[in-house]
């Protein structure tokens, strides 16, 4: 299978990339640094430079292939939310979908299926409520990106594609995201919850993420939005004591909300916010997880990886 992924340097990417090819299919690596991804891992030409911007070449990049997974953004936590970064998060998923969809039209060969990563923070901050795929979206900056975002990749459909939007919780892997932040306060005896810990917590292990997607590449049954979260989700509170088990530390602390936006600024909302993700849809498509507990996938990424 001949599959194209953009954000193929991220943390995602590189281990979704790095599977597929293993297993034997053609894949061309999309970045907009080169120098970011090891070559040597992959044949020659198999990594190349893109600019959403520029219709042409996308379409050059997105032709001729069986599969698109648009893995690209601004990373959102990366800096402090003022407007002119807010506005690069906003441009880098929303242009760069509304553009790849627009070149691939242009294409000679189309593909069968287009995948992109929107979030659960689409749904916004909704308490003990169950959140299925049909679920209301919220009316924050995140939810709103989330929703143009997908909506821009729906426009797919009109070409006769398969369009898969997965809503991914918060990736646990100790290379980056919010378990890599949180680590370092548990090691100082200084670890604990955000906020008041009662908010829902839709964690999933990079694994089941790059599984997921690899799954829906194949499964044709697999359309529209799809919730991707683990079925074990947790209260926050109950994922730092968690994590302070695991790593042999105490959960004593806590930080306020005004001390964490007063750190993040407004990131620090959706920090707080919280998603009871339903993953019905994705189990009843016949998906196996491999981490369902969150002491299980935490031993393994922090223990048994080394």
């Amino acid at each position: 299978m001949k599959i194209a992924i953009t954000g193929a340097n991220g943390l995602i990417g590189r281990q979704l990339s790095l599977k597929l090819f293993k297993e034997g299919n053609i894949i061309t690596l999309l970045t907009r640094d080169s120098s970011s991804i090891n070559g040597d891992q992959y044949p020659k030409d198999t990594i190349k430079e893109w600019d959403y911007r520029d219709l042409n070449h996308l379409k050059d990049l997105t032709d001729n292939n069986d599969a698109i997974i648009h893995l690209a953004g601004a990373n959102l936590s990366s800096k402090r939310w003022n407007n002119k970064y807010k506005n690069l998060i906003y441009d880098s998923r929303i242009t760069s979908t509304k553009n790849i969809v627009t070149a691939i039209d242009l294409c000679s060969v189309k593909p069968k299926v287009f995948i992109m990563l929107s979030a659960v923070g689409i749904y916004g901050n909704r308490g003990d409520e169950y959140l299925y795929e049909e679920s209301k979206c919220g009316n924050d900056f995140l939810a709103n990106l989330c929703k143009d975002w997908e909506d821009e990749a729906a426009k797919i459909e009109s070409l006769g594609i398969r369009r898969v939007s997965l809503r991914v919780g918060l990736v646990l892997t100790k290379e980056g995201g919010v378990l890599k932040k949180m680590i370092p306060p548990f090691k100082l005896f200084i670890g604990g919850t955000l906020g008041d810990g009662n908010q829902w917590f839709p964690w999933i292990h990079i694994q089941d993420v790059v599984d997921i997607i690899e799954f829906a590449i194949k499964n044709e049954t697999i359309k529209g939005a799809v919730n991707c979260a683990s079925p074990g989700i947790v209260r926050m509170k109950d994922f730092a004591k968690t994590l302070g088990k695991t790593l042999s530390r105490p959960a004593y602390f806590r930080i306020p909300r005004f001390a964490l936006k007063l750190i993040s600024g407004q990131i620090a909302d959706t920090a707080l916010s919280g998603q009871r993700i339903s993953v019905e849809k994705l189990l009843r498509a016949g998906y196996q997880f491999r981490f369902k507990e969150l002491e299980e996938a935490l031993k393994e990424i922090l223990i048994n990886s080394g």
